[in-house]
């Protein structure tokens, strides 16, 4: 069992969804999700995953949602994935996974985007969630740790913020792709903005 109930409810119904969440927990296994307050790696794809059950999404989108990071993350490979969960799957999760032979950050979020936006409404959806899932975890982490949260990233909390605010622009130009897509990039709005007032009444007085 895990701490998201709609994707154990999911797995115990769905052979595809168990073998998903099995290859996604031995991935991240012992992973500690950056600027997340600690909490560990799992939380994040099952989270992700929980927003698509919500949305009423198949289950091959659920398994996508709990694998999109496996590839960046573990040595696992999408020929792994395709043979586990099949062809859509792997076909969803290799759009959902970032091309790091790419070493501009910058260029490299913005040749996602094209291809997140060319795979269609569901890996739209996905990637949708799994910003909105980052910001919610980065929120919390920023509410104890202030702008310290920012030495967990790759980049600078303000790279990483202005990446946010394409990848929201781009959702919000594909608002209408689907339900899901227009819901998550609403909150993924909220959550952006609150993350700027907190930023602005933390800073420093001149």
């Amino acid at each position: 069992m895990s701490t998201a109930p709609l994707i154990d409810a999911a797995a115990e119904r769905s052979e595809l969804v168990r073998t998903a969440l099995e290859m996604a927990r031995k991935a991240h296994a012992g992973q500690v999700r950056n600027a997340s307050g600690g909490r560990p790696y799992i939380d994040h794809p099952l989270a992700v995953a929980t927003q698509m059950a919500e949305h009423g999404f198949p289950d091959e989108v659920l398994a996508a949602a709990l694998l999109h990071d496996v590839v960046e993350d573990s040595e696992i490979e999408i020929e792994d994935i395709r043979d586990a969960a099949g062809e859509r799957v792997a076909d969803l999760v290799a759009a959902l996974t970032d091309e790091e032979s790419i070493d501009s950050y910058e260029e490299r979020k913005r040749e996602h985007r094209r291809r997140v936006e060319a795979a269609g409404p569901d890996a739209l959806a996905v990637f949708v969630a799994d910003k909105l899932t980052n910001l919610e975890m980065l929120r919390g982490a920023y509410s104890d740790q202030g702008e310290q949260v920012g030495e967990e990233l790759s980049v600078p909390l303000d790279e990483k913020v202005a990446v946010w605010e394409a990848d929201l622009a781009m959702a919000a130009e594909n608002k209408n792709a689907n339900e899901a897509v227009g819901s998550l990039a609403e909150r993924l709005s909220e959550q952006l903005n609150s993350l700027r007032a907190e930023r602005a009444a933390a800073a420093p007085r001149p």
